[in-house]
């Protein structure tokens, strides 16, 4: 696997895939930086070495040339985190874009302007990958979240690049966490999957199933599991369709000598509210009326107990409504959980996009071992799945 370590970008301009799709306010300003922090390690090696820099990223879904999804509005925040003065260019092919690439000096820093201004970037087209690739000597891809995604900018170009593309250093760690817990695990494996619904999460289970020793199950499709097992589960959310296939995995568990640990006690509350009535109650016997949106302190502290004996932890998705106040209680003992198992030694990965929020909300985000960039693209490696960005540098 070719980083950018294994290059010297000396009087190189690197063409760099980043991950800039960031959330702004009303004024423009960006609101969480992390995937652009996440960037910095690639593009100061790249610098230090005597380059220059290209970046090429999308923001939102434009449809079409829409100035509200322009990265212009990055400028300053990329400038203030890498330490550099950012260039920018208001396209990101075509006569504008090389005239700015080729009035790049070594040292800096170029930003083109959102990818997706062209429907070409989303349906793969050759063509404008081609006009991409003129804009730098060496490709690098370093945008996880969009890994999974066969666009111009993140797949199709690599092959205008045979022997000059490589992994950026947050790519390169993506790729290593996700195979450190699917491959190369220390065990005890632990996975945590929560979520709503058991359908969003059944490939990750059948593609983690026998690799991993235990497995907790949280969220809404715990409750899918308890009715299967002949509970009365009130008005919780219910896959009713997946009843069986819930009975499917945990047979097919017990045949691999895999622990399924489901909740044992759930708040419950009498409407969808943080000014709900709330109880606690034995999860098998949710009242007719009511509905469960975290668990309980039973559960919590047996879900603590198999995470202080792990030595790999994957996290995916929250144990409860963790929006709401009331029901955040779960999914921030877990964390805590996580966080002790970690200072242990074992090794913590967390991703998906609603474990990514819990994590950062509650402060967990620098105590776990790693905090995935990538929601789509994270769960499709935990599928099992070629993800084609990253495929493409490999080949």
């Amino acid at each position: 696997m070719k980083t950018v370590n294994d290059f010297n970008f000396e009087n190189k301009k690197a063409l760099i895939r980043v991950d800039f799709n960031v959330p702004l306010n009303d004024n423009f300003e960006v609101t969480d930086d992390n995937r652009i922090q996440s960037a910095k390690s690639t593009i100061i090696k790249i610098l230090e070495d005597g380059g220059s820099c290209v970046l090429m990223s999308h923001l939102g879904r434009p449809q079409g040339v829409e100035d509200t999804y322009s990265l212009r509005y990055l400028v300053d925040s990329i400038t203030d985190i890498i330490g550099v003065q950012v260039n920018y260019v208001d396209d990101c092919v075509g006569e504008k874009a090389e005239k700015a690439v080729a009035e790049l000096e070594m040292g800096e820093i170029l930003l083109l302007e959102n990818l997706r201004f062209y429907d070409e970037e989303t349906a793969g087209d050759v063509q404008f990958a081609e006009k991409l690739s003129k804009l730098g000597d060496i490709y690098v891809n370093d945008a996880f979240g969009t890994a999974h995604r066969a666009h111009a900018s993140t797949s199709v170009i690599a092959q205008f690049f045979p022997e000059n593309k490589c992994f950026g250093l947050l790519l390169a760690k993506e790729i290593e966490s996700i195979d450190k817990v699917l491959n190369n695990s220390e065990k005890p494996v632990t996975a945590i999957l929560g979520g709503s619904k058991v359908s969003s999460k059944i490939t990750i289970i059948n593609n983690i199933i026998d690799k991993v020793d235990n497995i907790i199950i949280g969220g809404g499709m715990a409750f899918t599991f308890i009715k299967a097992l002949g509970g009365s589960v009130g008005n919780s959310l219910v896959e009713e369709d997946k009843l069986q296939l819930a009975l499917d995995i945990l047979k097919q568990a017990k045949e691999k000598n895999t622990e399924i640990y489901l909740p044992t006690d759930v708040v419950v509350a009498d409407n969808f509210s943080n000014e709900a009535n709330t109880q606690v109650v034995n999860i098998n016997e949710i009242p007719d009326g009511w509905m469960g949106l975290d668990v309980g302190l039973k559960t919590n502290e047996k879900f603590a107990e198999v995470l202080k004996n792990s030595k790999t932890i994957l996290w995916n998705g929250p144990l409860g409504v963790f929006e709401m106040e009331k029901f955040a209680n779960g999914t921030i003992q877990l964390g805590n959980a996580v966080v002790e198992a970690t200072e242990n030694g074992a090794f913590s990965l967390v991703g998906g996009g609603d474990s990514v929020s819990a994590v950062k909300q509650f402060g967990f985000a620098d105590k776990v071992s790693y905090v995935s960039t990538g929601g789509g693209a994270m769960l499709e490696s935990l599928e099992g799945k070629k993800l084609p960005g990253i495929d493409a540098i490999l080949s």
